[in-house]
Formats: structure tokens, C-alpha cells, sequence
């Protein structure tokens, strides 16, 4: 019996022990750090042999193959070693892969994917298909493969996830757009990053389709460099295609195999300039699977945003509070000022991934009152920001944040959580960062 061992006991590992335990292989779970209770219960219920808190490395390296984790570097010791003595090492993404055979479509993007994710799982569901959410979001891809059956997979699909994929086939890819992030997962060079996002379109055959958008130049710059088999369809909100998605005077048009639709953009629910490309992105997709123009209508008009992206929590005595806690990166941070009609207090600041703040400068310039930091470190902020803003004050936890934009914002503002980095300095994820928001926001 082939030997494989999980590293990390998150949804993403557990899922994948499960799958391993059920496929029939020896499989052992290691994690640097408590497992929660859930986890714990349900490796048991699996008896599946775990440990917590340590590597045992005599247990590890023994292996024939290692599932990693997305949130461990390569350049983790124990992973190192193993990439050393040659034992392959894959993600939860590419093991579940192996043993499902449903059409996948699979969205990456440094920004609008977990929207774009949601919004065509939400469409394919409202039509009836018999279809499952995973990857990046939701339950483990590899445990639904493991206890359920699904006809079609929606995955979002974070560069970690695909650093891992080697033989693993997207049938639809959706690439919405690159710009610098998590630069300190690779070397801090971008060609790295870029090279893990265009992973997505690996072993697609001339039937397959790839969505990207021909508006993102890093995306554009690099198209031609890498060896693409399946159709390309472009997105764009500055010229027509004619195979693809386009707006123009106020209407979105999507053509795919000789079939149309079009309908005007201000009837999306879904508004602001990065939020076309994903629901272009959806209705194109829609249009794939032979979804009816009016399947795709109903669930563009009727899909309400997901939690932590530009969520409105409560408006406090005139001033309204938003939640976009996802917002982990410059590029979501710059989309949600964007989108802000009315003065803002901006709440900023957590684990930097070594970010260059200057594409933010015009509309902090424009647009921002205020800027409360909540972080442990927030040099970076303040000096960025310091000649841009009159007010920056600092905080160390949701509930000192909101108060302190609450005693800094005036009737008719927007208090917004856009936080522009990782959340691990103070939270234990963007979620928790979130909840901890909009429960501060509800006690005001």
C-alpha cells in the first residue's frame, strides 16, 4: 500500500486525507499547529493517524508522494528536504483531479475571482446542473470527490494551488487579470507569479476554452510566450471581439460559436469597472455550457456580492461601513476606491506582502478623509501615506479601528475595510478580520 502524507490540516489537507484513506492508501497528516476541533473529529471519523503541533520527520519522508498545503512555501525546511530526496510533492488540486472525471471550470485572477467563482456556480446551480463549489472557497475539492458525485466543478484556484497541478485539466479557465501580489512567495519577482497564474491553462486541448482578459497588459505581454492549445476568448472593456465578451455604450455583449447575448450593464448587480470583467467572464462561460440567454439574465440581475468583497454592513448615524476584508492586495484595494462616490475613511494595513502602494496615491488623494491602520507593523502606511492624507492614526484590533474611523467620519462618508494586505498579524484569516469588522460596526 502506497504511502502519502498530508501537510497542513486545514479544509485543504483534511479533504485531501479523506480522499487518500478512501482511495486505499497509507495516509498520515502532520500540521505545525493545533488542529480545530472539527478537523480533529473528522480525521478520527476517518481513522485516519494525524499529529499536531511538530513535524515528525521519520514519519514524513517515508512517503511515496506529499499533498502540501497551499498557505507552506517550498521553501519550508521539511518541504525542502523532501524536494532533496526527490519524493513528489502535489497539491490537494491535482490529487482530487486524479480520481474525478466531471467537466471543471477553474478561475484565477489577482483579483474578482472568489465573485466570478461564486457568480457561475450560482448561474449553473439556478439552471438545475448538478454542480460543486471548491478549490479556493468553500468545502475541499478532494472531499466532495471523495463522498459525493458532481457532474461539474466550479474551482477558484489561488497561484499556491497551482504551483502544485502538473497533469491536473481545466475544460474552461478563466485568467481575469495579474498584478503584482504575494511577491514574497516568489522571490519577489513578478515573471514567478505570472508563470504560477498561466499554470492554469497547462494540458487544455483545442476543445477547451481560456476566458483572459485582453484589457490586463501583464496577462497580454505574456500571452504569446506560452504555448496555449485551447481557444482563446477574450473579455474586454475597450474594444469589440468578436469571440468573447465586450461592452460598449452601456451593454454587454457575449458571443460564443455563433450565439449572442447582450444585455445593458447598468441591470448587473454586480457594478464597478472590475466587476464587469467577472460577470463578462460569467455570462461567457454561461454561453460554454448552453446556458439559455434568459438562465444567464436571472442570474446576473439576482446574484447578491459575497461576504468580505464590498460588503455594505450597517449605515451608523449617516456614514455607511464596508466590509471588503478580501481586499488583500493594492490591485482589490485601488478597485474598491475606485467604485466610492462619496468621502472615505479608509481602514488599512495588516501583514505586508511587499507592497508598492504608489498605484493608490491619485485616489487616496481624491477620495480619502482618513486613513486608521490595523496592523502590528504600520511604518509602511505612514510613510506612503503621510503627505497624502491629514490624518493617520493607528490601531491593533477591529473594534479600536471602527471606533476610531466612526470618531473621524462625518454624515454622508463611507467607512471602508480595505485592508490591502494579509491578515495573519491580527486575525486568523480576511474572514475572521471581517466578522470581527462588522461585529465592532453593529455594536457602535
Amino acid at each position: 500500500m502506497d504511502r502519502i502524507v498530508v501537510l497542513g490540516g486545514g479544509e485543504s489537507g483534511v479533504g485531501a486525507a479523506v480522499l487518500a484513506k478512501v482511495k486505499g492508501f497509507d495516509v498520515f497528516l502532520s500540521d505545525m499547529s493545533t488542529l480545530s476541533a472539527d478537523y480533529r473529529q473528522m480525521l478520527d471519523k476517518w481513522k485516519i493517524p494525524y499529529e499536531e503541533g511538530g513535524h515528525s520527520w521519520d514519519k514524513i519522508l517515508n512517503a511515496k508522494e506529499i499533498i502540501k498545503s497551499p498557505g507552506i512555501p517550498s521553501t519550508a525546511p521539511l518541504v525542502a528536504k523532501a524536494i532533496e530526496m526527490g519524493i513528489p510533492i502535489i497539491s490537494e488540486i491535482e490529487f482530487a483531479g486524479r480520481w474525478d472525471k466531471a467537466k471543471k471550470i477553474c478561475i484565477t485572477g489577482s483579483n474578482g475571482k472568489t465573485t466570478t467563482t461564486s457568480l457561475i456556480y450560482y448561474m449553473l446551480k439556478n439552471v438545475g446542473l448538478n454542480v460543486g463549489l471548491g478549490g479556493n472557497i468553500g468545502r475541499s475539492y478532494a472531499l466532495q470527490v471523495a463522498t459525493e458525485h458532481f457532474d461539474i466543478y466550479v474551482l477558484e484556484l489561488s497561484s499556491f494551488q497551482l504551483d502544485n497541478m502538473y497533469d491536473f485539466k481545466a475544460d474552461i479557465a478563466i485568467l481575469l487579470n495579474i498584478t503584482p501580489d504575494h511577491l514574497d512567495r516568489y522571490g519577489y519577482d513578478l515573471q514567478n507569479y505570472v508563470n504560477a497564474k498561466f499554470r492554469i491553462t497547462q494540458n487544455m486541448a483545442a476543445d477547451d476554452c481560456f476566458i483572459f482578459c485582453s484589457d490586463d497588459e501583464i496577462t497580454i505581454k505574456n500571452l504569446n510566450q506560452i504555448v496555449i492549445k485551447a481557444q482563446m476568448l477574450p473579455i474586454s472593456q475597450e474594444k469589440e471581439v468578436t469571440e468573447g465578451a465586450y461592452t460598449m455604450g452601456g451593454r454587454m455583449h457575449v458571443g460564443y460559436a455563433g450565439d449572442s447575448y447582450e444585455m445593458a450593464v447598468s441591470d448587473l448587480t454586480l457594478q464597478g469597472k472590475h466587476n464587469i470583467y467577472n460577470t463578462m467572464a460569467a455570462a461567457l462561460t454561461g454561453k460554454i455550457m448552453n446556458i439559455t440567454n434568459e438562465g444567464i439574465r436571472k442570474a446576473l440581475t439576482s446574484f447578491t456580492p459575497v461576504e468580505h468583497r464590498m460588503e455594505k454592513v450597517l449605515s451608523v448615524g449617516g456614514v455607511l461601513y464596508v466590509n471588503d476584508s478580501k481586499a488583500t492586495n493594492v490591485n482589490s484595494t485601488w478597485y474598491a476606491l475606485e467604485c466610492m462616490t462619496t468621502p472615505v475613511v479608509l481602514i488599512l494595513g495588516g501583514k505586508d506582502k511587499g507592497n508598492d502602494y504608489s498605484p493608490l496615491f491619485d485616489l487616496v488623494r481624491e477620495k480619502v478623509r482618513a486613513i486608521v491602520c490595523l496592523g502590528v507593523d504600520n511604518r509602511k502606511i505612514h510613510e506612503a501615506f503621510e503627505d497624502k492624507v491629514d490624518t493617520i492614526v493607528d490601531t491593533s484590533s477591529a473594534a479600536e479601528a471602527v471606533q476610531a474611523a466612526s470618531s473621524l467620519a462625518v454624515e454622508g462618508d463611507t467607512v471602508l475595510l480595505s485592508p490591502c494586505c494579509a491578515s495573519f498579524d491580527l486575525f486568523k484569516s480576511y474572514e475572521d478580520r471581517g466578522r470581527q469588522f462588522k461585529e465592532a460596526v453593529r455594536n457602535l
